[in-house]
């Protein structure tokens, strides 16, 4: 009986084993404890302060203001690209404090000042957010939220008297909201001419400093001086409104400021061809300066003249005598239909001396190609007196803030009066019914002036300047500006249509001298037009 209840004991055991396995899967699975209830899942939004702060310890500004865009590109492409640039802007440091060691040290009576090491570590600094402003000015503003925990090893000895003693700068961490606004924009790489930085805050610096391998910052009352310290020490410097100015371009090239003036004198011309019918023609002497938007200069008429005397002198401005040339193109008179061209030829201004007078005699030309078999006829020549008088070097190194006061009035100005600039800059959202080849009329007094029409735009740039000479201020006076659109098609329907006008009170202008805004255009959607106004004065 013994062994016979060993073995059922045994099955049994094995058999109540794999009911209970069984019969426990099923009641995990498929029953569920009445106590346990669905969590409820709530948005951000909802959670009061004390959750999130618990939830997100740091929350980045581009979630707390809306203003702010992330940077997260910025921050990936920082950290890939940090083990170059911590070489290069650890060499660059070197560089620089270099000649500036070799210069103070004298002054203390220390043999030498060296890095032994210098690194900013392996972590680089994280952009949490930015703003970008938008001005009417030619100008770009950002300010970013940067932080940044490094941990960088720069160690430097300095010998004296025969003892070295090792200066180590680490594990720092820089919070900062600079300014940083690119000034003006220039349409030239890199398309902006200087870059001003500021800080809007003071920054928090902190970091461990170590003497012969000591811990300096665990001193009493050291860690919070060196820290205040800091801090005003940068404020003092570069705490808005004072700017950091670091210059890109030349400013006579970023501002597209005149350098000199070529002073042409249009002697004569000498077998001049017949162009007329008679036998004779009636020549004038057409002079433009190549990379400006300054109009064409012209001489008067010789009637029936094939070797015509001017000794006709004209003024005009240079802004670039490396890469600008004058172009003169000889024309015949023609009292109906279009002036024929008698020749064209060019001067570069590079070829001519400074403050001396140039006589040149040139051949006149069918075409500027070299290699063109017309060129080889006899046209006649040109003989022109050239003299480029380059400004004064202390006129040209002027800032960017420098150049925005306003110029005085040229002379012959009436002396109770001045000169009102406008100067067209753009136009947004214009839109036609039949066509949008915008262009600007300004009226003033009667006066009339217009801006090239652009085809088919609907946001054009112009940057065209106009000038009204008055006797009085016009205080009480109105201009009208009008944007029109000119069918590029020939037809009698539809030719042009107005896209929209303002009247400006010209009052604000007196009073202020410069006003630059944007103007929305009545009689139109959504289409504005951006006007700078200036009024000069001989005062």
């Amino acid at each position: 009986m013994g062994f016979f209840s060993t073995i059922f004991g045994f099955f049994g055991f094995g058999l109540g084993i794999s009911i209970g396995l069984v019969a426990g899967y099923f009641l995990f699975i498929y029953v569920q404890s009445s106590d346990v209830e669905d969590p409820e899942i709530q948005p951000l939004v909802d959670q009061d302060p004390k959750t999130l702060e618990r939830m997100l310890p740091e929350i980045p500004l581009w979630v707390k203001n809306p203003d702010y865009d992330r940077l997260d590109w910025l921050n990936k492409f920082l950290e890939y690209m940090w083990p170059y640039l911590d070489k290069a802007i650890c060499k660059t440091a070197k560089d620089i404090a270099k000649p500036i060691i070799a210069e103070e040290i004298p002054k203390y009576k220390i043999d030498s000042v060296e890095f032994e090491k210098l690194t900013l570590g392996s972590l680089p600094p994280t952009f949490q957010g930015m703003k970008v402003y938008v001005t009417d000015e030619k100008e770009l503003i950002m300010e970013p939220s940067i932080k940044w925990a490094a941990n960088p090893n720069i160690l430097v000895a300095a010998k004296a008297y025969g003892i070295t003693a090792t200066v180590q700068v680490v594990d720092a961490q820089v919070f900062a909201s600079p300014r940083i606004t690119l000034k003006p924009l220039v349409p030239s790489f890199p398309c902006f001419a200087q870059i001003n930085v500021s800080l809007m805050d003071k920054p928090y610096v902190d970091f461990g400093l170590k003497l012969i391998g000591a811990d300096l910052m665990s001193i009493p009352g050291l860690y919070t001086y060196v820290q205040e310290f800091i801090k005003d020490q940068v404020a003092n410097m570069y705490l808005w409104p004072k700017t950091l100015e670091v210059p890109i371009m030349d400013p006579a090239k970023a501002f597209n400021r005149p350098v000199g003036l070529l002073r042409v004198k249009v002697l004569r011309a000498m077998k001049l061809r017949k162009m007329d019918l008679l036998g004779a023609s009636d020549p004038y002497v057409k002079l433009k300066l190549t990379e400006s938007n300054m109009p064409s200069k012209k001489t008067t008429i010789k009637q029936k003249n094939l070797n015509p005397e001017w000794n006709e002198e004209f003024n005009m401005v240079v802004k670039d005598p490396q890469s600008q040339a004058l172009e003169f193109m000889v024309y015949d008179w023609d009292k109906v239909g279009k002036h024929e061209k008698m020749g064209i030829n060019v001067i570069p201004l590079k070829d001519l001396p400074n403050d001396e007078p140039k006589v040149l005699t040139l051949d006149l030309l069918k075409t500027m190609d070299l290699n063109d078999p017309q060129n080889e006829k006899n046209r006649g020549q040109l003989e022109l007196e050239l003299t480029y008088k380059p400004f004064a070097e202390e006129d040209l190194q002027k800032g960017y803030d420098e150049t925005q006061t306003l110029e005085k009035a040229p002379e012959g100005t009436p002396p109770g009066g001045g000169l009102l600039v406008v100067i067209v800059h753009e136009g947004q959202d214009l839109e036609g019914k039949h066509h949008c080849n915008p262009s600007v009329r300004l009226i003033l007094r009667g006066e009339e002036k217009r801006t090239k029409h652009l085809k088919k735009s609907r946001d054009p740039r112009w940057e065209e300047e106009f000038q009204f000479v008055l006797e009085e201020p016009p205080t009480n006076d109105k201009l009208h500006v009008e944007v029109v659109s000119t069918s590029s098609k020939l037809g009698l329907l539809h030719g042009k249509e107005s896209l929209g006008y303002v009247q400006i009170s010209l009052s604000d202008v007196i009073s202020n001298r410069r006003i630059n805004q944007k103007y929305h255009l009545i009689d139109s959607k959504n289409g504005q037009v951006q006007l700078e106004l200036q009024w000069r004065t001989a005062e």
